[in-house]
């Protein structure tokens, strides 16, 4: 990962080196631009904030997850794609662990801060269930993105702790999270069909009795002529 050497991946790479090491929040820019080598303007040219270089290590390991998993086929289930890209997720973060462990440190003591990130998660949520195939149109797009964000939360919070080679506590958690939010989805789409044809049930018997021309209606007799 991040093996161009552009300055913006230099800058990634050594704000995660330095937090592997360091409290996230005694990581300054100047430190930052000083171990990639890189001037303060080199870094702003790069970045809005510190915490930005957190979300473009985010984008860069979305596209890695991407391009190490395949696309779902028809015969596919989504479950089982969405729980490959996050293990492969994990994998690809985990060189990376010691560092992200103190980051999460840092931000769950900082609400506020830690907000920042909700939009990127949710981003990265989406390609994941892109990726697998899954429906994201309709009423219910929004709420299966945000559930896959809080499973992922979840899991991720038990990999930063779970040392063994197998991940055995990651997976587990990841493999409950992801039944339990299928079975709500479920739920979740069965009342939307119902309400959906309750609403087609009242256009069908409602909606057409005005006319929009503002012609008469069969019941309403002869036209008077004009004199």
């Amino acid at each position: 990962m991040f093996e161009e050497f552009s300055r913006r991946n230099r800058a990634v790479m050594a704000a995660l080196t330095l937090a592997a090491t360091r409290d996230w929040g005694d990581v300054g820019l100047n430190d930052i631009a000083k171990e990639a080598n890189l001037s303060l303007a080199d870094l702003r040219r790069e970045f809005v904030c510190k915490n930005d270089l957190l979300r473009a290590f985010q984008t860069e390991v979305d596209a890695q997850v991407l391009a190490r998993t395949k696309p779902a086929g028809p015969d596919d289930s989504v479950r089982d794609q969405v729980f490959e890209a996050l293990m492969t997720r994990f994998e690809v973060m985990a060189p990376h662990k010691e560092a992200l462990k103190r980051i999460a440190a840092y931000l769950r003591c900082r609400p506020g801060e830690a907000s920042m990130f909700v939009c990127s998660r949710m981003v990265t949520q989406y390609w994941t269930l892109a990726n697998a195939g899954a429906k994201l149109d309709g009423p219910t797009a929004l709420v299966r993105i945000a559930g896959l964000s809080a499973v992922y939360g979840k899991a991720f919070s038990v990999w930063l702790d779970d040392d063994s080679p197998s991940l055995d506590k990651t997976m587990a958690t990841l493999d409950r999270g992801l039944t339990n939010g299928e079975r709500g989805m479920q739920s979740l789409e069965k009342v939307c069909e119902t309400v959906c044809g309750l609403v087609r049930g009242l256009k069908r018997n409602f909606g057409g009795k005005d006319k929009p021309d503002g012609s008469a209606s069969p019941d309403s007799g002869p036209v008077p002529s004009s004199a």
